[in-house]
């Protein structure tokens, strides 16, 4: 019986980037990764916490992004740190280098999911906020706690 292309399994993902950035448009890429890596994101052995996206010479990286050593690698298993290429499509790339460029944006990765038997990465269009815009994010989802709280409340 073959997968449904269409759902996945999330792996990692990253809360930090939608409290600190507003995220204009997201992509997927692709992931370039070594065996033992693969078998590690399976299990489930993945952050994007601290990485970020870096565009040089017409080509994506990912890097700092964390992927645990397998536990049965021995040998075959790559530094848990080392710096990952995204697949993209030229285009696609050369229209994130023009907007990068142009308006000051950021690329942050979002998720790390599998889809299908692909490891795939999905990465925001950014742009950095600021204090206080983060401070009317908290006060919004602390009116809407408030909120769930006493509807729960009412309807007991």
């Amino acid at each position: 019986m073959a997968k449904d292309r269409t759902s996945y399994k999330l792996i990692a993902n990253n809360k930090k980037a939608y409290h600190d950035y507003f995220i204009e448009e997201t992509y997927e890429a692709g992931i370039v990764l070594a065996g033992t890596e693969v078998k590690s994101i399976r299990q489930g052995g993945c952050s994007v916490k601290e990485s970020f996206i870096k565009l040089r010479d017409g080509e994506a990286f990912i890097l700092n992004m964390h992927v645990n050593p397998y536990e049965h690698g021995n040998i075959f298993n790559k530094d848990p740190l080392r710096t990952r290429k995204l697949l993209l499509h030229k285009r696609e790339i050369n229209k994130l280098i023009g907007m990068i460029a142009q308006k000051g944006l950021t690329l942050v990765p979002l998720k790390v999911y599998i889809k299908g038997s692909l490891v795939k990465v999905e990465m925001g269009l950014a742009r950095g906020k600021k204090l206080h815009d983060k401070r009317d994010d908290i006060a919004k989802k602390d009116v809407r706690r408030q909120h769930e709280r006493d509807f729960k409340i009412k309807n007991l």
